[in-house]
């Protein structure tokens, strides 16, 4: 899978002579599916911050499709496709061995490895 990493930012709020004042850059762009991916991965204490620039970039741009993915969402990509053992029963779900993007850069490598 093709990827490409923040390769665009976005101004989400202006001030009152048109100069942008707050941008947003999605972490991810997928060309083949024409998406922007935005993790929420490492402090989830931000969240609520991400979950707002992303309700900005969606009223200001509602032709580009951006994907919000959390923790759990990341987490289940690295279980499901065994980059990581799976967590003992009842235990909270955080990877032993993995922290953000360099995961993806697996992904990656990883799919060109076994297609090629």
């Amino acid at each position: 899978m093709r990827w490409e990493y923040e390769p665009r930012s976005f101004p989400i709020q202006w001030d009152e002579e048109g100069r942008p004042t707050k941008s947003f850059t999605p972490d991810f762009y997928l060309p083949d599916e024409d998406v922007f991916v935005e993790l929420t991965t490492m402090k989830q204490s931000l969240v609520t911050k991400k979950k707002r620039k992303v309700r900005l970039f969606r009223a200001r741009y509602p032709d580009v499709d951006i994907r919000l993915l959390y923790r759990r969402d990341y987490l289940h990509l690295v279980f499901k496709y065994g980059l990581d053992s799976a967590p003992p029963s009842g235990s909270e779900l955080v990877p032993t061995r993995h922290s953000g993007p360099p995961l993806v850069t697996r992904l990656t490598d990883r799919n060109r490895s076994t297609s090629g």
